[in-house]
């Protein structure tokens, strides 16, 4: 092993064995962050709390153009983990705990990079990814930051990936008329036949989207999560729930798709809310968002960082692109692994990412 991946390797042990899962969100500015900070001499530090477990560390040392972004929550563990998820295990080719692959493994590294140079370097760790409460980035943006880009540390194995779907989530009902099943009815008298109704138009409008494609992404992705309702089988169902979720593509309207999906079918729903909303990647209408891909893509190849393929899950590189800063996301890992009993990174990926971040560092780009 070389000294940097010793170093990330040791600051991986120490990241894993804090527990910042999320939920709970039990995370406080002393325990982790006490250790962030006693890893970053020479560093201006700020650290934020913005209440219910997040809480942001903001670090700068001389004059950086990027900004290195790693959130630090954790999924919660399963009971199907072979030992204690918060103790590191490492075997000959990977580093296993939880957090390790999603994402604390940048993180190790990027703190392993701090200590080993001393060029110019800016990192924002977080705590509010993993759960439908976002405020860390939200509060970050608040205040205007003169950073060129952004890199986003999720795992990407160990490549840039400058494109990914938005996300939305929606709880919708139905409102019917209860009776006896035996006689005729209406269209509008069962809340479940009207959410069957509407279900299928929903699949055929998906489907219908097939065509649409953005840098490699092809479609929109939708899932009928959960439908509760009615009472027996010869009752008429007087009401019905659904929550349904969409991925849009970034040259797809949100706004649009809602509307859409709201009128497929009369009667229309009686309560029709959005849960979610998260900004696909990169932010801009079909006009722009090629080109603000494009740049990404130009960063990318400055920094030598690899290309890799858009991808289907979120993150919070769009926050940052909505904002309008140039952003993309590039970490160690592989998603297969995240959010898995027993979650592990490559140490391969490691020693990557590590040598990369180093070398822009190092090299007074950051």
């Amino acid at each position: 092993m070389s000294s940097l991946l010793d170093a990330t390797l040791e600051h991986l042990k120490a990241l894993v064995g804090f527990d910042t899962r999320n939920p709970p969100r039990v995370i406080g500015t002393d325990g982790i962050f006490d250790y962030l900070r006693a890893q970053l001499p020479g560093f201006a530090v700020t650290v934020t709390d913005y209440g219910a477990g997040a809480v942001t560390l903001h670090a700068v040392r001389g004059k950086p153009k990027y900004l290195f972004n790693v959130h630090m929550d954790t999924v919660p563990d399963s009971p199907h983990w072979s030992a204690n998820p918060h103790e590191l295990r490492v075997t000959a080719d990977r580093a296993i705990g939880l957090g390790a692959c999603d994402i604390k493994g940048a993180a190790a590294a990027l703190l392993a990079v701090a200590n080993a140079t001393d060029g110019p370097l800016a990192l924002l760790l977080s705590t509010d990814e993993e759960a439908n409460d976002p405020r860390c980035i939200a509060g970050f943006l608040d205040t205007p930051h003169d950073y060129e880009a952004v890199i986003v540390a999720e795992p990407t194995r160990a490549e840039a990936v400058l494109a990914h779907r938005g996300i939305q989530s929606v709880l919708m009902r139905f409102a019917g008329h209860a009776g006896h099943a035996s006689g005729e009815q209406k269209p509008s008298d069962s809340a479940l036949h009207q959410t069957v109704r509407w279900g299928d138009a929903a699949l055929d409008f998906v489907a219908a989207q097939s065509h649409e494609r953005f840098g490699g992404l092809t479609g929109l992705r939708f899932n009928i999560g959960r439908i509760e309702g009615g009472i027996k089988a010869n009752m008429i169902a007087p009401t019905a729930e659904v929550r349904f979720g969409f991925r849009p593509l970034p040259t797809m309207d949100p706004d649009q798709l809602l509307t859409r999906f709201r009128s497929l079918v009369e009667p229309r729903p009686m309560e029709f809310s959005e849960t979610v909303r998260g900004a696909s990647l990169p932010a801009g209408d079909t006009a722009n968002a090629e080109a603000n891909r494009l740049v990404a893509r130009d960063l990318a190849d400055e920094l030598g960082i690899p290309v890799g393929n858009a991808v289907d899950f979120w993150t919070e590189a769009a926050l940052f692109s909505a904002a309008g800063y140039t952003a993309f996301v590039y970490g160690p890992g592989d998603i297969a692994q995240a959010h898995s009993a027993d979650e592990w990174v490559a140490l391969d990926q490691l020693q990557q990412y590590a040598d990369t971040i180093y070398r822009i560092v190092d090299s007074g780009n950051a």
